[in-house]
């Protein structure tokens, strides 16, 4: 009997997804995953634009990378849904309240990424950079940050699975999103859009991590991805040449 149900339950999507009706108009899916897309998005660019130079300047300098971490971890123990709720007295409803969450959210794993990369860079590596007369913006540019990368490309990715997951929750303060099919078709027991909606987010976060692997593909070196390197920790003259190559 379940297996009857479950070929009606995809059926019924598959014949919701089908219809025209269903991805025009702004309830519709096409809008409804643009006002997703632009809700993931902007907490993300917001979380590396704060996380990532945090974690670069204190993982270099190596102080205060304790306190910093204790307190973007705040983000990630509070629920989102209950910042959502706090913020709402404070910015009004829409995409305001869900932002301030979702950043929350974004740059706990951002932060963490970035701080570690940088002081698990091989000491002997920032020793001849130093011996070169690399000055310390140069080390952090053109070693520190390209040893990090594959590291702080896995915290952002991360970050960015969990804030697609979250932005679900915009709909409950009139935020829009994919989150928006999900709610109004439990209210109206409509299980096939819930569905329909659910799948459209797992879509979305199927394409982002496809981004992501050209992306990882495009930033970091051939000598540090996983698995195409015959060392553990490339020398500062593989950094070099991988810099040279790519200018």
């Amino acid at each position: 009997m379940s297996v009857v149900l479950a070929h009606l339950s995809l059926g019924a999507v598959e014949h919701w997804l089908a219809s025209s009706a269903h991805w025009q108009g702004p309830n519709g899916l096409v809008h409804r995953l643009r006002e997703h897309a632009v809700l993931s998005a902007v907490p993300i660019v917001i979380g590396c634009a704060i996380a990532v130079p945090v974690g670069v300047v204190l993982g270099h300098l190596g102080r205060g990378g304790a306190v910093a971490l204790n307190l973007a971890n705040i983000g990630r123990a509070i629920p989102s849904l209950a910042i959502l709720v706090v913020a709402v007295p404070f910015v009004g409803i829409g995409a305001k309240p869900a932002y301030v969450a979702l950043v929350a959210l974004a740059i706990p794993p951002i932060l963490t990424n970035t701080y570690v990369a940088m002081r698990q860079v091989d000491p002997q590596i920032k020793e001849a950079a130093r011996g070169m007369g690399m000055t310390a913006g140069q080390m952090v540019r053109q070693v520190e940050l390209r040893l990090a990368m594959p590291l702080i490309l896995a915290g952002v990715r991360t970050s960015t699975f969990q804030v697609i997951a979250t932005a679900t929750l915009a709909a409950e303060v009139a935020a829009g999103g994919l989150g928006r099919l999900i709610v109004d078709g439990l209210a109206v027991r409509d299980d096939t859009q819930v569905f329909a909606g659910a799948l459209a987010v797992v879509a979305l976060a199927l394409f982002v991590e496809a981004l992501f692997a050209g992306l990882q593909r495009a930033l970091v070196p051939a000598t540090l991805r996983t698995g195409r390197s015959s060392t553990p920790n490339p020398s500062l003259e593989d950094i070099r040449n991988e810099t040279l190559t790519a200018a």
